[in-house]
């Protein structure tokens, strides 16, 4: 899950994830719930902890 009002869009969670989940849309990095491994990275790597995972 991403808090899109935390997001500063520095990419960092896109470059991360092994499984190409995250895009930048409007602005915003989301996630595709279908593909998300749930493995945590981008949320190791976003700067600002916009990224919360929910297992």
């Amino acid at each position: 899950m991403v808090d899109q009002s935390k997001c500063i869009t520095c990419g960092a969670c896109v470059t991360i994830c092994p499984v190409k989940a995250i895009k930048i849309v409007k602005g915003k990095a989301t996630i595709d719930p279908k593909k998300c491994i749930k493995c945590g990275s981008c949320s190791q790597f976003c700067p600002v902890t916009a990224i919360e995972i929910k297992k």
